[in-house]
């Protein structure tokens, strides 16, 4: 399996020609954001912008019983205020790197994904979760607010209310109630998230990258807007794929009735 590493704590590795799997792996940590794998976050994620032959990312990590726990509040522990406000940029620019990735991406979540690691899965398209996650935004709970997109993104997830009471609480949510809550979207059996997830990646990725791509930008651009607004979003992204090579690959194999050959362009 091709693997590249960015840093100690964060490695792409290749499913085939078409799935990238980003992998979160400081495991005595917990997956636990310093500093240090916060850069490494944000160096893969745009690496894997740029790679236009990755269709699909899926995020997991290589701890048995977390996902990643958020912030690493040692490391926050020893900080002056100036260094925790240079350190700001540096994290936020690891989750919009995530956010921002231009493919269908999905979070691969097993135990605990807490605080900044729920916002990395949140950050994803889809999030493929077994019987032993246990999701949450605690940081009210220890004085400071989800500032990884969790205020922004939970409520675009499962309404206003609903985020509201999750992050005003700080609770923790099992899995089981995680899926009905729609904090997660598929619930599978224990051990299965990763399989799943790469199972899931390699369906979507059969597709063409550059419809997926478009799809992708206008759900992200029109979520939010008006109706009439979002359907302007909705015909640009239809505008860039109509003369794609892609498209006129799609059409032709579904007229000669083969599997398309995606030019990806």
């Amino acid at each position: 399996m091709d693997e590249q590493r960015y840093g100690e704590w964060v490695a792409v590795r290749r499913h085939g020609a078409h799935v990238a799997e980003l992998v979160l792996d400081r495991p005595k940590a917990m997956n636990a954001v310093s500093t240090a794998m916060a850069r490494s976050l944000a160096g893969a994620c745009q690496a894997l912008s740029a790679d236009r032959s990755a269709r699909v990312a899926v995020v997991t990590s290589t701890h048995e019983r977390a996902f990643c726990v958020g912030a690493d509040l040692k490391e926050r522990n020893s900080f002056t205020d100036a260094e925790l406000l240079r350190q700001r940029p540096v994290t936020r620019t690891a989750y919009t790197g995530v956010l921002e990735l231009p493919m269908p991406t999905i979070a691969a979540v097993h135990g605990f994904a807490l605080g900044g690691g729920f916002e990395i899965a949140l950050s994803c398209d889809l999030i493929v979760a077994d019987r032993t996650a246990v999701v949450g935004l605690p940081e009210v709970s220890v004085g400071v607010i989800p500032g990884g997109g969790g205020t922004q993104l939970l409520p675009r997830r499962v309404g206003v209310a609903r985020a509201a009471e999750l992050v005003f609480s700080a609770r923790r949510v099992a899995a089981a109630e995680a899926r009905e809550l729609g904090l997660v979207d598929v619930l599978v059996d224990e051990g299965a998230d990763t399989e799943e997830a790469l199972a899931l990646a390699g369906r979507i990725a059969a597709n063409s990258p550059v419809g997926l791509r478009a799809a992708k930008r206008a759900m992200r651009l029109g979520h939010g807007l008006d109706l009439r607004a979002g359907l302007e979003v909705e015909d640009a992204a239809w505008r860039s794929v109509a003369f794609s090579g892609d498209r006129a690959e799609g059409v032709a194999a579904f007229n000669e009735k083969r599997t398309p050959d995606w030019p990806g362009e």
